[in-house]
């Protein structure tokens, strides 16, 4: 007969083997989650009843509403065209500088994150809008969509950000402070990419192709800078401006959000009838399929609990007296391993509830945590063999010069540039928490 730790165990690689071989990630979850706690009570009616917990909680928390309002949110701002003026606009901006193009780029994609939390929205915009402009140019074609491929992932740590949302109810974090705590590491990412960029054009000119863009070499009019710029502005200081004053919640932010999103594509004639109603339907197939699988893991973050694992591995870490640097060594490289087997999600659902047990008993911020945990899990969008971002890319691009393997090169940098920061934050918590004292 196995042990309560020995099945909840078990039940960790069942449910990691499952997503590996295509398992939908909540079902995953779910079952083997379902079947773990019948095991170790030898009770079903224990298993149903852990299940319509998780189920109902999930339901009726009020946070919960941040979902299909920043959906719908990031789903207007696609159709509305405001990622392809931002880059127009910073486009032009960068046009004098060596690989301006590129980081216009970087900069168009941090602006975007900000109103759309998604990296495979901004993958899949921006492959469209930059990669054929710098082909055009002749930029090296790893760099171009390396350049694409690595600032897409700001998407998952700039607020509003689902994968933020999605550790906030794990860890039963504040929405908010979540969102508040990625400001400072996105920018300092964003920062980092444009940086790469230029020393890049330095030491290898051929990366940038003719480097200055001459068509654009027009700069735009104040009236067009405004009209391009001042409605992604607003958006910004809507949400990210209400949270940080605290003149809005989260959800509040997110509905004002979506509400001001919608006036400006009705404004601008980008959106009819017909396209809010598909909106509509696709932000109810987005929230169901989180709700879904956020439900399922609560059920997972309880079978935990009642198995006892978390607290198991807080005592065989303690008794090897292994302390803070020893521990975040072992979870960083236990993040980059599912980051090459599995996505986002499934790494933050998975793999934090494991840890957040030791890590409160070590007096670490949990907010801090999810911020590292973030950054983490997303190198996994860059690295082979599943590197969401670069299929995406991929699959987006209409140009059969690049291969799938171009773009794993040319996401290689940046996947190596996110680790170099995730230390900083390691080192210095103060740069993700910092903004919330």
């Amino acid at each position: 007969m196995m042990s309560p730790v020995e099945i909840g165990t078990y039940s960790v690689l069942a449910i990691v083997m499952l997503v590996y071989f295509g398992v939908y990630i909540p079902v995953a979850l779910g079952l083997v989650s379902f079947f773990s706690i019948w095991l170790i009570s030898g009770k079903s009616i224990l298993a149903f009843n852990f299940l319509k917990v998780a189920v109902s909680d999930g339901v009726t928390e009020y946070p919960f509403a941040t979902i299909p309002l920043f959906t719908v949110m990031g789903l207007l701002v696609s159709r509305a065209g405001l990622g392809t003026d931002i880059y127009t606009v910073l486009n032009r901006g960068f046009r004098k500088l060596t690989g301006g193009i590129g980081m216009a780029t970087v900069g168009a994609n941090a602006v975007f994150a900000a109103v759309t939390g998604s990296s495979i929205a901004s993958a899949s915009v921006f492959t469209r809008i930059a990669v054929p402009e710098m082909r055009k140019l002749n930029y090296n074609k790893r760099f171009a969509v390396g350049v694409v491929a690595g600032s897409s992932v700001l998407g998952m740590i700039i607020p509003p950000s689902a994968m933020l949302i999605i550790y906030s109810f794990v860890s039963e974090q504040s929405v908010g402070d979540m969102f508040l705590a990625g400001i400072v590491p996105g920018l300092i990412l964003t920062v980092a990419y444009i940086a790469w960029i230029f020393i890049s054009g330095r030491l290898r000119p051929s990366y940038i192709g003719t480097d200055i863009d001459k068509a654009n070499d027009v700069p735009l009019t104040y009236y067009e800078v405004a009209d391009k710029t001042l409605p992604i502005t607003l958006l910004i200081l809507i949400v990210l401006g209400g949270i940080y004053t605290g003149w809005l919640t989260p959800v509040e932010a997110g509905a004002a959000g979506a509400l001001a999103t919608l006036i400006i594509a009705i404004v601008r004639r980008k959106i009819t009838w017909r396209g809010l109603w598909k909106t509509a339907i696709e932000t109810g197939h987005i929230s169901a399929a989180i709700l879904f699988l956020i439900a399922m893991a609560s059920l997972y973050s309880r079978m935990l609990g009642y198995a006892g694992l978390p607290n198991e591995l807080d005592a065989y870490l303690q008794a090897r007296e292994f302390g803070f640097i020893e521990v975040m060594i072992i979870y960083v490289l236990l993040m980059l391993f599912l980051g090459t087997i599995l996505d986002t999600a499934s790494i933050i659902l998975i793999v934090v509830p494991l840890f957040l047990t030791l890590i409160e008993s070590m007096g670490m911020d949990l907010v801090w945590f999810g911020i590292v945990t973030v950054i983490g899990a997303e190198i996994g969008l860059l690295t082979p063999p599943l590197g969401i971002s670069c299929f995406v890319i991929k699959a987006s691009l209409n140009d059969a010069e690049v291969s799938l393997k171009d773009v794993f090169f040319g996401a290689f940098p940046f996947a190596v540039i996110m680790l170099l920061i995730l230390i900083l934050l390691i080192s210095f918590p103060v740069l993700s928490i910092g903004i919330l004292t």
